[in-house]
């Protein structure tokens, strides 16, 4: 089946506005580890037929794909779970040392209402761990926050050679329960 841009936004649907922030910056490469918060986006970017998306096997594979796609002329995002960013540390220091756009979405977990204890350490530690790497980070909590808080991000990431998180809130993306 081929892929096709996908442009229709519902009001207050944060991964069309994701997704459209991100084509008015040229965002031409997508990595990403599957999840839920992110799906929304992850859906839109695969049916675009000019947008590379890369799933990976573990998110630290997404910092260097990243910067050969910046190497190479073109701008991209690494979508993630805040569980990823622990596997992230030390490959940050590659773009600390390289100095290129770095711009990661992060939909947070041990947040708010967790009810997964195990998501709770990596959760609690996500923003504090980023920016001891050098990353500067912004936090959406309501709907109407995203877009212009990835907007910024954006900005900063692709004209300043920054290395740039969103951390999407759980209060955000919904509160998860189990399946039973």
């Amino acid at each position: 089946m081929p892929k096709s841009e996908n442009t229709a936004a519902q009001p207050g649907d944060w991964n069309a506005d994701i997704y459209h922030v991100l084509k008015s910056c040229d965002v031409r490469h997508m990595a990403y580890v599957p999840d839920a918060g992110h799906s929304g986006t992850i859906k839109m970017f695969e049916a675009d037929n000019d947008v590379s998306s890369v799933v990976l096997t573990t998110e630290e594979e997404g910092i260097p794909y990243l910067a050969g796609a910046s190497l190479g002329g073109e701008r991209g995002v690494l979508l993630m779970q805040s569980s990823g960013v622990g596997n992230c540390i030390n490959m940050l220091s590659l773009q600390v040392n390289a100095r290129f756009p770095l711009l990661m979405l992060i939909t947070m977990r041990g947040d708010y209402a967790e009810f997964n204890q195990w998501q709770n350490p990596m959760g609690q530690a996500t923003e504090q761990a980023l920016k001891l790497m050098g990353v500067m980070t912004w936090r959406a909590d309501k709907a109407d926050d995203v877009a212009e808080l990835v907007r910024g991000a954006a900005k900063m990431a692709f004209e300043g050679d920054h290395a740039c998180a969103v951390l999407l809130g759980q209060r955000l993306i919904g509160e998860k329960e189990w399946n039973k």
